[in-house]
């Protein structure tokens, strides 16, 4: 469930904490985590190397260690970083122990996921970085480069619905189901509008909302629905704020009418088809010699 707003909330969190300092001690318990390394592997590579910076990109936290070693860090669907935990979670997966720094104590450290989908990606040098992000992530929304322009290219003749295509994290790095739900609803776009269809100002609107909906949820520290929570283990508060997202019957904040819950892509999604309309579907005709005359008849939208 983390999407671009809780893997930055963990982030900024966690930077001040664990920059500058040493690895001490890891330990690797579960072998899913760190593949196609064994534990024993990754507990070697990385014990003893100082942690530069912690960053992000798209979904995933970037541990940029000394010597050009990078962890590309990915929690999946339930995974957490805990620092300082009374005793030991619940679904921990991998323990850390950072030293001390500049008179401060040391840091444990606990990511934990009850799912175990979670990976620990190692790359060594920042080439080898760059090609593994570059192969799986698309623009990130707060880059320049993010346009209108950009999402008409990237949708240019797609005719999957444009839900579908916000998921795809090789167009678009970050956003998952909740933040594509409000970013459509703040568009008035349905989530069933094939994506190449798109005009300029539906475009324009788009780009608009989803910067706002991940803004938002920076702005509340993530949305805490399932498994996700803070450093500290305090919940987010998105999910207090959502406009659609998980609110199917209860009535829409612009025009009262009842949100709905419709499957799209696989997943379930939310809208108000008031305010979202759900496209038409366009009739299809029989071919020139199928029809009296054999004169062709222009195409019509289904009521």
């Amino acid at each position: 469930m983390p999407e671009l707003p809780e893997v930055e909330t963990i982030r900024r969190q966690l930077a001040p904490l664990v920059e500058g300092r040493r690895i001490e001690q890891i330990e690797v318990l579960d072998p899913r985590w760190p593949r196609p390394l064994a534990p024993a592997e990754i507990e070697s590579a990385l014990r003893g190397r100082r942690i530069e910076t912690l960053g992000r990109r798209g979904k995933y936290l970037l541990w940029n260690l000394e010597g050009d070693l990078h962890l590309a860090q990915h929690l999946r669907m339930t995974g957490s970083v805990l620092a300082q935990p009374d005793g030991e979670p619940a679904h921990t997966r991998v323990r850390m122990l950072l030293g001390r720094r500049a008179g401060e104590g040391k840091v444990r450290l606990a990511i934990t996921d009850p799912r175990r989908f979670g990976t620990g990606e190692l790359l060594l040098g920042t080439d080898a970085l760059t090609l593994f992000l570059d192969a799986r992530l698309g623009l990130e929304p707060f880059d320049e480069g993010f346009t209108w322009e950009y999402l008409r290219l990237v949708m240019r003749g797609r005719t999957a619905p444009i839900k579908a295509m916000l998921l795809d994290q090789r167009r678009l790095a970050g956003v998952g189901n909740i933040y594509a739900d409000e970013a459509l609803f703040m568009a008035r776009l349905h989530p069933l509008r094939a994506a190449g269809s798109l005009t300029r100002a539906q475009a324009e609107a788009l780009r608009e909302g989803v910067i706002a909906a991940l803004q938002a949820g920076i702005d509340a520290r993530g949305a805490s629905i399932d498994d996700f929570r803070h450093i500290d283990g305090v919940r987010g508060s998105f999910q207090d704020r959502f406009l659609v997202h998980l609110r199917a019957g209860e009535p829409c904040v612009r025009c009262g009418r009842a949100i709905r819950k419709i499957v799209v892509a696989g997943r379930g999604t939310y809208v108000c088809e008031h305010c979202q309309p759900r496209p038409r579907r366009r009739v299809r005709q029989p071919p020139p010699e199928a029809r009296p005359g054999g004169r062709p008849a222009r195409p019509r939208a289904a009521p």
